[in-house]
This record gives C-alpha cells, sequence and structure tokens, in this order.
C-alpha cells in the first residue's frame, strides 16, 4: 500500500516542483500553495459521485459526450470556479505567472487523489502511464486555465471577461479531445503522443509569456518611478 501511495503521489510533487520552481521572481508562499493543492484534492469525491451517477443512469450514452460532459466539464469547471472564487480574488495572486502556480496546483490534488483511488482499484503497474497521461494532461490544463486568469486579472479591463472565459473554455475543450482520444480512438497511443507533445509546448508557451509579462511590468514600475 505504501509502495502505491507513493507511486499516486510522486508525480503529482514533480510536476508542482517543475512548474513552481519557473517562478524565477516572487514565488508564492508554499502554505498558499499546498492549501490550492488541498482544494484540489476536497474536489474528488464530490466530482466521482456525479460521474458515478451519471454512469449509472446511463445520462450521457456517447462517447463524445462522456468524454466532453462527464469528465470535462465536471472537471475543469469545478476547477476553474474554486479557482476563480477563492484563489482569484486573494491579495496573493499579485502577478501573472501565480495564476499558474495556482491553477497547476489545484489540479494536480485533483489529479493525485484520483492517481492515488485508481492505482489502489487497479494495481500500481499503471502508475507510469498514468504519470505521462492523465496526471499529465490535468497539470497542463491547470497551466492554460491559470495563464489565462492571470492574463484577466493583470490585464486592462476590456479585455478581463475574455480572459475569463477563455480561463474555462480552452482548457475544457482539450480536457473533452483528451478524453474523446482515449474512449473513442481504436489506435489511441498514436494519436494522444502528439497531443500530449502539443499540450507540453502550448503550456511552456505560456509559462514564458506569463514570465516575460512580470518583466515588462516591473519595467513600467521602475520607469514610472
Amino acid at each position: 500500500m505504501i509502495a502505491i501511495i507513493s507511486a499516486g503521489i510522486a508525480p503529482g510533487f514533480a510536476l508542482l516542483s517543475y512548474f513552481y520552481l519557473k517562478d524565477e521572481y516572487e514565488k508564492e508562499p508554499i502554505l498558499n500553495v499546498f492549501r490550492a493543492f488541498l482544494l484540489g484534492v476536497s474536489l474528488v469525491f464530490p466530482i466521482m459521485f456525479i460521474q458515478y451517477v451519471i454512469d449509472v443512469e446511463g445520462i450521457l450514452p456517447s462517447s463524445f459526450l462522456q468524454a466532453f460532459f462527464s469528465a470535462s466539464l465536471l472537471e475543469e469547471f469545478f476547477k476553474w470556479f474554486i479557482l476563480y472564487f477563492t484563489i482569484y480574488q486573494s491579495s496573493e495572486f499579485d502577478e501573472h505567472y501565480d495564476g499558474i502556480v495556482y491553477g497547476v496546483s489545484l489540479s494536480l490534488g485533483y489529479a493525485t487523489l484520483e492517481n492515488i483511488l485508481y492505482l489502489i482499484g487497479h494495481g500500481i503497474e499503471y502508475a507510469v502511464g498514468r504519470a505521462f497521461l492523465p496526471v499529465s494532461s490535468h497539470a497542463l490544463f491547470g497551466v492554460i486555465m491559470g495563464y489565462y486568469l492571470g492574463k484577466s486579472k493583470f490585464s486592462n479591463p476590456v479585455y478581463k471577461k475574455r480572459w475569463i472565459l477563455y480561463s474555462f473554455f480552452i482548457p475544457f475543450v482539450f480536457h473533452g479531445i483528451y478524453d474523446y482520444i482515449l474512449l473513442k480512438q481504436e489506435n489511441w497511443f498514436y494519436i494522444i503522443v502528439p497531443f500530449m507533445i502539443f499540450l507540453w509546448w502550448l503550456a511552456l508557451r505560456k509559462v514564458k509569456k506569463a514570465k516575460h509579462s512580470y518583466i515588462i511590468h516591473f519595467a513600467d514600475e521602475r520607469s514610472s518611478l
């Protein structure tokens, strides 16, 4: 059991550490990041219960609806809701990259408990595949969600609503595509690998842009002195 729990926790903490250490300027307090992680953990059982009811009742008969609504809509909406109505409003959220840190932390809290439960039910032999696919994908969706929330908070007020909409809609679409590939495609491996490479490319591009925005903001502050 210890081995399973360790295997379930390791990828989440490794990815969280990676994106946290990418913040080279004003790192967020560890306690705040851990709180966001726990908020993600707290979402697992309510979402699993709703998904169980949907599955038992046969409410969503097609793979497309299961991918985009039972999985993507539920998971990304609840993550976005918590991120927007708690962390987004916090005074600690004071630079663009903070959105990525908190988005990744919350998403990985969810992914980590989900991963542990899956490994308990199916066996530790799935640990590597779970690390590279479900856990990583949740982290990348969190990067994209957090990037656009950060862009909303620190951009022209005229565009705030647009970026807030993007912060939910884009992760929702990518998550739906990800699950649909796994549910529907017979040769899913040959499709999911390039899709995950694309997600990593996109997420790291957002990381670079968010860090660059801090440099621009800092330069603007200095020039105004």
